[in-house]
């Protein structure tokens, strides 16, 4: 048991998950220029995808950094790839608190946050005045308030496309009300072609939920093609709470992240690898904690992988565990590179 989960973890429990939320980023924003600069990745943990190159398939899932204030720090810890967000046009306060619950036994968390951050200004002038070394994802939402949704997310990718490596857009937070009707086929259809009126000439994403109903992802994933979308992020959150319904917070109104994602996640993951094939990057998360679930996700599909919750019980430094277990099986497993374990599973 490593000292973050003998020593560390009992210390933060004590206090609400938002306070040590608050406290960690902090830390991150301050301390960062004091870490040292990561050493060199493994070969065979590099690949290319969304026309970039990754020294390995590891990311920090939006949320974590909402207001992008931490990417080079992340990065020094030693993931491959920040995503920051979920960033909207205007200051939002979110949801009223309590609205991040804890659930250790199962190792999740149930937030019903609601796109809370400073709005895009305040982090498009953060990134601006400090560009992060690695790469950087930049996910966009909507205001709860917005009378013009869509139009948030043109704005969006308009304002972050001279900064970012790649956008994503986010329309599967179960937090904002009628957010995932975006999901929808004539509504998807017309948010993509309403940001690819004027092309923002790099990759750009959608993440989609784990409880869409088959004919839904059929219509996504072939909007996704017929858009030419450059990646698919599988998945967001759940609101299928049955797995936690014997836990203490299990009934709690949100999105469930963490352990119980990684089954359905990883199976929304392989459909539409099935489907989408290599025409698409598709980036797996929920509920990756080793590197067996890594490669779980990659040989279903994914050439990257990101994590959150798993940092809330395993502790910042997991990353460093988790490439050299993923390393150890790739090379057991013979492949050559990781590309071509991507999908091997299916």
């Amino acid at each position: 048991m490593s000292f973050y989960s003998r020593v560390m973890r009992p210390i933060l429990f004590r206090y609400p998950p938002e306070t040590v939320h608050g406290l960690t980023v902090q830390a991150l924003k301050y301390g960062g220029r004091f870490l040292p600069e990561p050493g060199p990745d493994d070969y065979l943990l590099g690949i290319s995808a969304l026309g970039l190159q990754f020294s390995n398939p590891f990311g920090v899932a939006a949320g974590f950094d909402k207001n992008a204030e931490t990417p080079d720090a992340l990065r020094k810890l030693g993931f491959g790839f920040v995503e920051v967000g979920t960033l909207t046009p205007e200051p939002q306060i979110g949801n009223p608190r309590p609205r991040i619950f804890r659930l250790p036994d199962a190792e999740a968390v149930i937030n019903r946050l609601g796109f809370n951050n400073d709005g895009q200004i305040a982090a498009y002038e953060r990134l601006r005045e400090a560009p992060p070394k690695g790469i950087l994802g930049v996910n966009i939402g909507a205001n709860k308030t917005a009378t013009d949704r869509m139009a948030d997310y043109v704005l969006g990718v308009s304002r972050f496309k001279d900064i970012a490596d790649y956008l994503t857009i986010n329309i599967s937070s179960p937090n904002t009300p009628g957010l995932r009707d975006l999901q929808a086929g004539a509504q998807l259809d017309e948010l993509l072609t309403r940001i690819f009126e004027s092309p923002p000439n790099l990759p750009v994403l959608l993440k989609i939920a784990p409880d869409l109903h088959d004919t839904d992802l059929a219509d996504i994933t072939a909007l996704a093609l017929k858009h030419k979308l450059s990646g698919l992020i599988i998945s967001n959150t759940t609101i299928d709470h049955s797995s936690v319904a014997q836990h203490e917070h299990g009934d709690e109104s949100g999105g469930l992240s963490g352990r119980p994602l990684m089954a359905p996640s990883t199976q929304v993951l392989r459909d539409v690898y099935r489907v989408v094939g290599d025409k698409i990057t598709l980036i797996g998360v929920g509920g990756v904690s080793t590197g067996a679930d890594a490669m779980e996700k990659i040989q279903a599909g994914a050439s990257l992988v990101q994590l959150y919750t798993a940092m809330i019980y395993q502790g910042p430094m997991l990353i460093k565990d988790i490439k050299k277990d993923l390393l150890q099986r790739l090379r057991l497993e013979g492949f050559k590179s990781l590309a071509d374990a991507v999908g091997s599973g299916t």
